[in-house]
């Protein structure tokens, strides 16, 4: 390794520990109800299902709209298994069934479980759904979410799903432990280092053979088959593993929100999603990872108050007004779209070389303006 290269390495793993330690700083000095750690812990996990999204739809070139109902089948998978037996026998969840999973897991097994049964519905509907192309494939993985969020309410599944009614009193995220100890995890961090490293698993695979693989398929499918590379075999893999981490974000999300029902899971959630992969750049996980914070910051904390007449301290409730904040975010976003028509980071990533090199830019800019 040269001495370049290394210190890159270390830059990077630095800004990366310098990232959790402020995370840890925040949640150690803020209330757990604090708007700030919500928005950190939603960001990281729409983060993470964004970036399994641009799996699929920017590096292999899939156009896929299912990743809510592989979110879905993760915060099941997760809620069922690890809520305790003797909840789950007493009747105080399954109020109107007779529960038919009685033992329970860990938070670990739950999450690598949410993940492995995503991950294998994807597997199954694989076969048939990536032979269609382009749209017919969106169409027919949006069916499939619904499909699943409907058979999820079905009542001939109520010993396992519960039907149509709220799965609680699982291990949500105030309760997970340091393994070894008695310790709590602090819940900010704990979504951080989940999400981080899947998203470092993301990147791994996709500077891998297989993830040029992806690219040649997505940039070319004949030219990549006639390079030997099997686009179907190819193409499942891509489509099960990104399913395996949305499967695993839906399990993040069903502990931050403490309460599992399919209602949750609805085709506009896909949409957001998409909203993100697009507004951060199509085949950029830095992107996909900015434009994740910065939708949660906008929709959920920044812009909130405009649906009770303020903003930014300032009060005018004849013109701030419910659904004001809606009209102000479309408007963003269209900003956004007609000034960074590929998204923010297009498909770059974000490193320090290029940080240099903006930085200079701006600097002679603003020399050349001080001297004219």
């Amino acid at each position: 390794m040269n001495r370049e290269k290394r210190n890159r390495l270390i830059v990077i793993w630095v800004g990366v520990a310098a990232v959790y330690l402020a995370v840890l700083i925040c949640e150690l000095t803020l209330r757990p109800t604090a708007m700030l750690l919500t928005v950190l812990k939603k960001g990281a996990i729409y983060s993470l299902v964004a970036v399994s999204m641009n799996l699929l739809n920017g590096f292999t070139g899939l156009f896929s709209l299912g990743q809510a109902g592989f979110m879905l089948i993760g915060a099941y998978t997760y809620a069922i298994l690890t809520m305790p037996s003797e909840v789950k026998t007493s009747q105080s969840v399954y109020k109107y069934y007779e529960c038919f999973i009685t033992f329970d897991t860990g938070v670990f097994a739950g999450l690598l479980a949410a993940g492995l049964i995503a991950a294998l519905f994807a597997f199954l509907i694989g076969w048939p759904v990536l032979r269609l192309k382009s749209d017919y494939l969106a169409i027919a993985t949006l069916g499939f979410a619904e499909i699943i969020r409907a058979i999820c309410q079905w009542d001939v599944l109520g010993p396992v799903t519960n039907g149509a009614n709220l799965l609680r009193s699982y291990i949500d995220l105030t309760r997970v432990i340091i393994p070894f100890t008695d310790i709590p995890f602090p819940p900010t961090l704990f979504v951080f280092i989940v999400s981080g490293v899947c998203i470092l698993l993301i990147v791994l695979l996709i500077n891998s053979s297989y993830g040029r693989a992806f690219k040649a398929i997505r940039d070319d499918e004949t030219a990549a088959e006639a390079m030997g590379i099997n686009l179907f075999r190819h193409k499942e893999l891509s489509f099960v593993i990104s399913s395996f981490f949305a499967g695993v974000s839906g399990a993040l999300l069903a502990m931050f929100q403490y309460t599992v029902q399919a209602q949750q899971f609805k085709t506009m959630m896909t949409y957001e999603i998409l909203l993100i992969v697009v507004i951060g750049g199509i085949g950029s996980i830095s992107g996909s990872c900015i434009a994740s914070f910065l939708y949660i910051t906008l929709s959920e904390w920044w812009l909130r108050g405009l649906d009770m007449g303020t903003f930014l301290g300032i009060n005018a409730p004849g013109i701030f007004r419910s659904g004001f904040r809606k009209l102000v975010f479309s408007l963003i976003i269209m900003v956004i779209v007609l000034f960074f028509s590929r998204g923010i980071m297009g498909d770059k990533e974000l490193s320090l070389t290029r940080m240099r090199l903006a930085f200079r830019r701006a600097s002679s800019r603003l020399r050349k303006e001080a001297h004219s």
